[in-house]
């Protein structure tokens, strides 16, 4: 497995490996022991798995607060989307930095997003499914979500994103207050 080093801190790409022939591929997309042999020390307690159907379908941007905050292994299984994290530690010295990157069942690339990090993605065409481990169950009263437009992020989108209700009416990032404190990392 490949893994690239992205400009936020403990935020990772892996490329998993991928086995071809004539009836067409075969990839290990997580294994425990690689991800160990990285430095990347993550049990994961919970699959999801999420389908978009129309083009510029908006999802984010979400967090779960401590003590059930997940750290995500996000894949693009069917389609492409536009992957986003941003840096929700306190104190962090890239907090409020955004990154973006793109993923596609094409590719195999996947997005390794650490707790204290809000996440949330865009389809660029239609049909897309997303799938995604975390280390922690989802909790109701844990779970939020931090305005889509409030941080200057260039979504790619060509025309106003399909939202949630809970997407539209979540706090822009400038009043919302953080659960996540830096510590130095991960």
């Amino acid at each position: 497995m490949k893994v690239e080093r992205k400009e936020l801190k403990d935020v990772l790409v892996f490329i998993p490996k991928r086995f071809q022939d004539e009836r067409g591929w075969f990839s290990e997309t997580w294994k425990s022991s690689d991800l160990k042999d990285l430095g990347v020390n993550l049990d994961f307690v919970q699959d999801n798995h999420s389908y978009s159907a129309d083009s510029g379908t908006l999802r984010g941007l979400h967090y779960q607060a401590p003590p059930f905050a997940q750290d995500k292994l996000v894949r693009c299984t069917r389609g492409s989307i536009f992957d986003v994290v941003v840096d929700a530690r306190v104190g962090s010295p890239t907090y409020g930095h955004w990154l973006g990157v793109e993923l596609d069942a094409k590719s195999g690339k996947q997005l390794l997003v650490p707790n204290g990090f809000l996440h949330g993605f865009a389809t660029l065409e239609a049909d897309c499914e997303v799938q995604y481990k975390v280390t922690a169950p989802y909790d109701a009263a844990s779970d939020g979500a931090v305005r889509w437009d409030s941080l200057d992020i260039d979504w790619g989108l060509e025309s106003a994103p399909v939202l949630s209700v809970k997407d539209e009416t979540a706090p822009r990032f400038a009043d919302w207050k953080s659960p996540f404190r830096y510590e130095g990392g991960q």
